[in-house]
């Protein structure tokens, strides 16, 4: 067997069952990240509930991401976000975001739906198959009985590539619009 390294917070988590503390690294007030010369180390939230989230899930709307060095979005992500949805009508306040890099969040989409009973989610760079889903393709959405799952990239991966980011506009419009 090998040896296995890593400085993923959350990969370490999942592997150690003892307590771990670090010396040497400050913590950013405004983002919420600690960071060293090695390793960033997320303050996550937390929440007497089964899920920490923000927003609000009355709505039916829900955005779940993985954001793991950050406890939703990266500064420069959550800009876009904003205004992709301002542009629909839609604030952060008015819909709910989970992110599944937090270690209380289940990531389990039975338990996503219990909990959210959401109409409409939206996959930001989230892989179908890491919630047990069936796959759906790179902006397109699959119907259930009770919610319509719209998969995409995450925004880092359309601030890369201007295609990904009018392909998903195209298809997200459309989506929220439904």
């Amino acid at each position: 067997m090998s040896n296995l390294l890593t400085d993923n917070p959350i990969a370490l988590q999942a592997l150690m069952n003892e307590t771990l503390f670090s010396t040497g690294f400050t913590v950013d007030e405004n983002s919420g990240v600690a960071s060293s010369s090695s390793v960033a180390v997320v303050n996550w939230d937390s929440s007497s509930e089964e899920f920490v989230f923000q927003g609000d899930k009355s709505t039916g709307v829900l955005f779940i991401l993985r954001y793991p060095s950050y406890p939703y979005f990266s500064p420069a992500a959550e800009k876009a976000f904003i205004k992709t949805i301002g542009a629909l009508q839609l604030t952060p306040e008015n819909v709910a975001i989970v992110n599944l890099a937090n270690p209380q969040n289940p990531n389990d989409f039975k338990r996503i739906m219990a909990f959210f009973e959401p109409k409409k989610i939206t996959l930001l760079g989230v892989e179908p198959a890491s919630l047990k889903l069936p796959e759906i393709t790179h902006n397109s959405y699959m119907k259930g009985r009770i919610a319509t799952v719209f998969n995409t990239f995450s925004f880092e991966e359309m601030f890369a590539d201007v295609n990904k980011k009018k392909l998903f506009w195209g298809e997200f419009k459309t989506f929220i619009g439904n």
